[in-house]
């Protein structure tokens, strides 16, 4: 998407410097929007403040079937800055000019290797190496040459599948996007606006999921 004109790239052409920038620009958004949200706190919250209320306790809502509610108010932070981050790269790529950094591989990866080292971690601080590990090893002694491998493999191509999900959706919205505003610049392109930002929030919200569910898979070993 290189050559999709962006304003950034009025500063600089380089495709690795308008990403780095626009991952930049994603990061002041949404601290602008917790600091707007927490200046100045009501006991009936209003304006920023209520919406990020509601979109907090929607996130421990999401979490709640998933790991509990104890656990999910404890992993908000993680889990809630993360939406944020996914839905706001997401959807800044929607607005002419702007280029979405999720739909450049090297963002989504970082994404996904900072779930994954974190959610192994969690398992190996609660369980211990020992238990952790051995759940990796199956229900039965035998298997467990053959479930190792398995179970390692499949953590592995977690890091994939977080990555190349999210990439693959926000980067094949971006050309169509793109190809939208060459055919059909003004009035037409209002319909895809509205479909490219219910996707943005669509895949934010699976990113959400996957972190809940990989977490309590790695807490809570004894309940599965």
């Amino acid at each position: 998407m290189g050559e999709i004109f962006t304003f950034i790239g009025l500063i600089n052409s380089n495709h690795g410097f308008i990403i780095g920038a626009h991952i930049v620009l994603v990061g002041v958004i949404v601290f602008a929007l917790a600091k707007s949200a927490t200046s100045s706190m009501q006991l009936v919250p209003r304006g920023t403040q209520n919406v990020m209320e509601a979109y907090l306790e929607g996130v421990i809502a999401m979490g709640r079937d998933v790991i509990g509610e104890e656990l999910a108010r404890k992993y908000l932070p993680l889990i809630a800055t993360i939406g944020l981050i996914v839905f706001v790269g997401n959807v800044i790529g929607i607005i002419p000019g702007f280029e979405s950094p999720t739909s450049n591989v090297n963002m989504t990866l970082v994404l996904a290797l900072i779930v994954f080292i974190y959610y192994n971690y969690e398992g190996i601080r609660v369980n211990g190496v020992v238990k952790y590990f051995g759940h990796f090893m199956g229900p039965m002694k035998i298997l467990a040459p053959l479930m190792f491998p398995i179970e390692i493999v499949s953590h592995l191509s977690r890091i994939v599948s977080l990555s190349f999900r999210l990439f693959g959706n926000i980067k094949g919205d971006d050309m169509f996007l793109a190809v939208i505003l060459m055919l059909a610049p003004w009035l037409v392109p209002m319909v895809p606006f509205a479909l490219l930002t219910f996707m943005a929030f669509l895949q934010a919200f699976i990113f959400m999921m996957l972190t809940y569910v990989y977490l309590a898979s790695a807490v809570q070993i004894s309940e599965h």
